[in-house]
């Protein structure tokens, strides 16, 4: 092998190491880059900012990280769906889900209610961008995390989130998060107020 092959091969490995090393830094959720890409979508939604709600913390979420759909920044989902004197209505949906785009305007009406509770949204399984075009074309603009588009992810583990969506749950003035049973699917305002009455949401 004569020296110049053998420069050439170092140089080979070189370029290799490096761009194993810069690819991850390329396509890594929390890079700058990556999230300024996701904009215009955000511009568009014009999502409800996530904050923190106005009471005791979701106790099955404190603690549990997502991406606030509105502002790409990380939130803790406890604070995020904490309730006041109020319960906190948390509904998990995916842009793949029929029953979800059906699901989600009752939600924002209801939400838009004087005295309504506060509504949070969790998408899963499906990409930010999607999720934001659709709730664009929904006209839907409640304050929204983002649990992945795997098929886990640490909201829907830490709720033990059933395989079929939608799924809402409802947290109470003392923190207790408890799974919609009845009905799974929400299909009037009406509804959802029984919901939020039986958790100690008043009338």
């Amino acid at each position: 092998m004569t020296r110049a092959t053998r420069w050439a091969l170092v140089a080979g490995a070189l370029v290799i190491a490096a761009l194993v090393a810069i690819v991850p830094m390329v396509n890594s959720p929390d890079e700058p880059a990556s999230d300024e890409g996701l904009a215009p979508a955000r511009a568009g939604a014009q999502l409800q900012a996530c904050g923190s709600g106005a009471g005791t913390p979701a106790r099955e979420l404190r603690g549990v990280e997502a991406v606030c759909l509105a502002d790409g920044s990380r939130v803790d989902v406890g604070e995020v769906a904490a309730a006041g004197d109020r319960p906190t209505l948390i509904n998990v949906w995916a842009t793949w889900c029929q029953p979800c785009r059906e699901e989600l305007p009752l939600l924002d009406d209801y939400a838009a209610e004087p005295g309504a509770a506060r509504v949070v949204t969790v998408q899963v399984e499906s990409g930010q961008r999607e999720g934001l075009e659709l709730l664009t074309e929904l006209d839907v603009e409640l304050p929204g995390v983002f649990d992945g588009d795997g098929p886990s992810g640490p909201v829907r583990e830490a709720l033990s989130v059933p395989r079929a969506l939608p799924a809402s749950y409802l947290v109470t003035p003392g923190g207790e998060v408890e799974l919609v049973r009845e009905p799974r699917l929400f299909t009037s305002a009406q509804q959802i107020r029984e919901v939020v009455r039986s958790g100690g949401g008043g009338g």
